[in-house]
């Protein structure tokens, strides 16, 4: 697994060099698309006979690390943990009802329409998945992943309170999301432990009751008793492997209790950044903060190098790739639905402008999540076209949204005048 790991560490470094030497887009998207080129040149090798044997050979080195542990169980605390640590809480509590709104009803509603859409859209192509498998479909594809967008909003001048509601939506749908899909996968019986559970409303809502409401207290009791342990030192290396432990140790805890480690690490993380004025003094603050930020920009560019090579995985048929690309317009549609139903009960009353929803909508991209849960659906019939579509949707969102939302994001803040206007009431642009 280590020689596994070390090999494609260093083709990721140097596919994310050649981005920055040559192509110069955002880094997550470019080391995507440069993964995904490189996956269609060795299959391509393979099938003419240049190199026989070596798209197995990838492939078997993308399997041996197990993308799905390397995500869920592996590198998505600290993603999440150095998330929310680098927001300002402070902000995200004045927008806690349209945040939670969007993260909890939209992921919802997301669900349902591409879960119902995408068992049309099999069905009418003669591909057989039953309509359970394309609600889990719903679940994994739900989930938004700002981490792209978020470099490329950083650089227009948008109001904070935009990026605060993107990323803060983000960060808990994540949670919510995969919450969702573990309810799903249990009324299915592919759940964790392989046997169904009795469907009905108490069940259903006692599991997501302990999985979301226990991780959101769990991570907040995290995030306390980390900070009373920082406020009383003052050395940095100590404080980064408390944090560290914090996350780690935190997440599998929460595992083990049956709670959304997701969300305690979000919530643990907000904690901490509510009171790092507290917790830590200005030197071993920029300590902390530059080895998460150091943690976080790190992860994302293997978690995205990982997700282009990933294609390698698939074997998809021609109906498989025709409902793949019908489904990318349906996850488009229902992310508008979702976000707009919704944001009608708190877009007048908190100011957004006209041009939020379809920012949240195109912003709305997807990544190692969507995959590592399709990855990690147990094999049978109905997993091939559902893992053909989470490709599809994720390489597109990153690939075709990722690099065309700065067009949008300029016409949208000129046409509704929120640059000047953010100016003149001494609003800080990004």
């Amino acid at each position: 697994m280590l020689t596994a790991f070390a090999v494609l560490l260093c083709f990721t470094a140097l596919l994310a060099y050649l981005n920055e030497r040559f192509l110069h887009f955002p880094t997550t998207v470019g080391v995507t698309l440069a993964g995904a080129l490189s996956s269609i040149l060795l299959i391509v090798l393979d099938t003419q006979g240049v190199v026989p044997g070596v798209r197995s050979w990838a492939a078997g080195l993308l399997n041996t690390l197990n993308f799905t542990n390397f995500v869920l169980n592996g590198i998505l605390s600290l993603l999440l943990f150095a998330g929310s640590l680098s927001l300002d809480a402070g902000q995200m509590l004045r927008q806690r009802g349209s945040i939670l709104l969007l993260a909890f009803f939209s992921t919802v509603i997301s669900t349902f329409l591409i879960g119902v859409a995408a068992y049309g859209v099999f069905q009418l192509l003669g591909l057989t998945v039953p309509p359970v498998w394309a609600l889990l479909f719903g679940a994994l594809i739900s989930p938004t992943d700002p981490v792209a967008v978020l470099d490329l909003l950083g650089r227009a001048r948008v109001p904070a309170r935009i990026k605060i509601l993107i990323a803060g939506e983000s960060l808990f749908n994540d949670g919510v999301g995969v919450v969702i899909f573990l309810v799903i996968a249990a009324v299915a019986g592919i759940g964790p432990h392989g046997t169904s559970m009795d469907v009905n409303a108490m069940t259903v809502l006692t599991l997501f009751a302990r999985e979301a409401l226990g991780g959101v207290l769990f991570g907040a009791a995290l995030g306390y008793g980390g900070f009373l342990m920082l406020r009383s030192i003052a050395q940095p290396a100590v404080e980064v492997l408390i944090t560290l432990a914090l996350v780690l140790g935190g997440y599998v805890a929460a595992a083990a209790l049956g709670m959304s480690g997701p969300l305690a690490m979000v919530v643990a993380g907000l904690v901490l950044s509510a009171t790092k004025h507290l917790a830590f003094d200005g030197a071993t603050r920029q300590h902390v903060e530059t080895f998460w930020e150091t943690i976080d920009q790190v992860l994302n560019i293997i978690l995205f190098s990982f997700i282009g090579l990933d294609v390698l995985l698939t074997r998809p048929s021609m109906a498989q790739v025709v409902a793949s690309v019908i489904l990318i317009g349906v996850a488009l549609a229902a992310r508008y639905i979702s976000v707009a139903l919704p944001f009608t009960l708190v877009r007048a009353r908190e100011g957004y402008g006209a041009y939020t929803v379809r920012l949240l909508t195109w912003g709305g991209l997807r990544g190692g999540i969507a995959i590592s849960l399709a990855l990690g659906l147990p094999d049978s019939p109905y997993r091939p076209p559902l893992l053909t579509a989470t490709y599809a949707i994720v390489l597109f969102t990153i690939a075709v949204q990722g690099l065309t939302i700065m067009p949008l994001v300029h016409r949208a803040v000129a046409a509704s005048g929120t640059e000047s206007s953010e100016q003149r009431a001494g609003g800080a642009p990004l």
